[in-house]
């Protein structure tokens, strides 16, 4: 029972793990010039501060599961992030704090490509996907990835809270 619980925690964090760089990369490689009448301009992600906290944060995110995934169980670095990892410590404070920086990094993205999508005519912005198609198709490949690695951070995040609260509610006084 406890192989099965290593397997099922190593492959979700895998799995998170590939959708947060997906998303990254994703993001990153979005962009496009069109030209609309006489004028030129090219979409890309960089131009939007929510979409550069998007990758920013899905990197960060990137980074840590790659050291609880890759690094060598004898090193410093190791040790810190199981001390401070919610199935291995007391407490789930990465995956916390992951997921609520993931959740508020797609709501910022979602919100910015809606925008681009609907535009918004009270505000008298233009929606600009009819002129950058491949670009918006990017954004929303991204956004999704990025919506996968929100639910499994969550799932991850429930599944430290069950392993660390389940012994202590099943402790007989």
């Amino acid at each position: 029972m406890a192989e099965t619980k290593r397997i099922f925690t190593f492959l979700l964090r895998f799995i998170a793990f590939c959708t947060t760089l997906s998303a990254v990369i994703i993001m990153v490689s979005s962009r496009q010039r069109a030209t609309v009448l006489v004028f030129s301009f090219e979409a890309k992600y960089s131009d939007t501060p929510a979409f550069k906290y998007f990758v920013i944060v899905n990197a960060i995110v990137s980074v840590y599961g790659f050291l609880v995934l890759f690094l060598p169980s004898k090193s410093l670095l190791w040790r810190l992030v199981v001390a401070l990892d919610a199935s291995d410590g007391f407490f789930p404070f990465f995956y916390k704090v992951f997921t609520i920086l993931l959740t508020s990094s797609i709501s910022a993205a979602l919100a910015i490509a809606y925008v681009g999508e609907k535009g918004n005519p009270i505000a008298g912005w233009l929606p600009i996907c009819d002129q950058v198609t491949k670009y918006c198709n990017q954004v929303k490949g991204a956004l999704i990835v990025g919506f996968v690695s929100v639910v499994l951070y969550m799932l991850l995040f429930l599944y430290s809270l069950h392993t660390v609260l389940n012994p202590l509610l099943l402790e007989k006084s």
